[in-house]
């Protein structure tokens, strides 16, 4: 098995051969007797004295080494986990700063549910943010982009694995209020883009999260499908159905000049498995948000960049550890010698 190892400062290794100074036996060097023929052999001094040229030697080495910053490039590695790829494509349109109806609503009279949605219902785009940042941190495995959309689309966060780059980008849909008008076609067209030049390597999702419709023309019809089955996403809608909204089942023809029905029959006629859910209540919300969870935890492949890692800080303490030691030595030996 091979390491690559690189430099960031390869030109700092030509001071390399001052490593070999300690080798070199200084010409000053005088013994303090005329005359040591008749002392007896030394080889452990001699050995401990070729130790510490060779300890001081490996000392500057090792500090040549560490300006050079030498570490392990930045790697990409394949691996295998369970989830999806999820795209979060949230409406930021004003209707999405209404309240949504309070969990009890089913016990109260049209009258009560009218006035009690005004006061205390949860703000639609505050769940639905809560609801995506625990959906989130429930899934480590999957990779989540995050975009924005009402008139135009906002592309806020790429495709990551980091679920603290995620949740930093759900938190910013509420920073200010919503604008009036809403695209939906234009925004699943800008989505679907997001996955071209990506491998395909698991289970695609968008996750539309919504409060209301839109008729699309032919040409955005045809733009949506053809992405959906090029990229082979699966569409889930969280339709945040306010009182007074309609709902997406409604029979008739002429519930289909209704614009969320006329989304949700479209939606239906994509070459891809689509899903929706009717969430009225906080609750209901919560209990779609699990459902997607549940039902997409397939084999995924996924390319996690491994970042560049930096030795240079272990060749720096091997540094000082080296001179500590040979100063501990020079200490002794003045010692032995007083």
């Amino acid at each position: 098995m091979s390491v690559d190892i690189d430099f960031l400062r390869p030109a700092m290794l030509a001071l390399m051969p001052l490593a070999v100074l300690p080798l070199i036996a200084r010409a000053t060097e005088a013994g303090g007797y005329p005359d040591v023929g008749w002392l007896p052999a030394d080889p452990l001094g001699r050995g401990i004295g070729l130790a510490l040229r060779a300890m001081a030697a490996l000392a500057i080495a090792a500090l040549v080494i560490a300006l050079a910053a030498p570490g392990r490039p930045r790697t990409v590695e394949l691996r295998t986990g369970r989830g999806a790829e999820v795209l979060l494509l949230i409406d930021r349109s004003r209707s999405m700063d209404e309240r949504m109806l309070p969990n009890d609503w089913r016990r109260l009279g049209p009258f009560e549910i009218r006035h009690q949605t005004r006061s205390r219902g949860r703000v639609k785009s505050q769940a639905a943010r809560e609801l995506l940042g625990e959906f989130v941190a429930r899934r480590p495995d999957d990779r989540f982009a995050v975009s924005f959309f009402s008139a135009s689309t906002l592309h806020v966060v790429p495709f990551t694995d980091h679920d603290e780059v995620v949740q930093a980008g759900i938190a910013a849909g509420g920073v200010h209020r919503g604008l009036s008008e809403t695209d939906v076609g234009r925004a699943l067209v800008s989505s679907l883009a997001r996955f071209e030049k990506r491998a395909y390597t698991g289970s695609r999702i968008i996750l539309l999260v919504s409060d209301g419709g839109a008729r699309l023309d032919r040409d955005t019809q045809m733009a949506i499908r053809a992405g959906f089955e090029r990229q082979r996403v699966t569409l889930y809608w969280i339709y945040l159905k306010g009182f007074g909204r309609p709902d997406l089942e409604q029979a008739g023809e002429a519930s289909a000049a209704i614009p969320e029905v006329a989304l949700h029959r479209f939606f239906q006629t994509l070459p891809t498995p689509y899903r929706a859910y009717q969430a009225e209540s906080p609750e209901d919300l919560a209990a779609a948000v699990a459902d997607v969870g549940r039902e997409q935890n397939h084999p995924l492949d996924f390319e996690e960049r491994i970042p560049r890692s930096d030795h240079s800080r272990r060749f720096v303490a091997a540094a000082l550890l080296l001179v500590a030691s040979l100063l501990v030595a020079r200490r002794w030996e003045l010692r032995g010698t007083s």
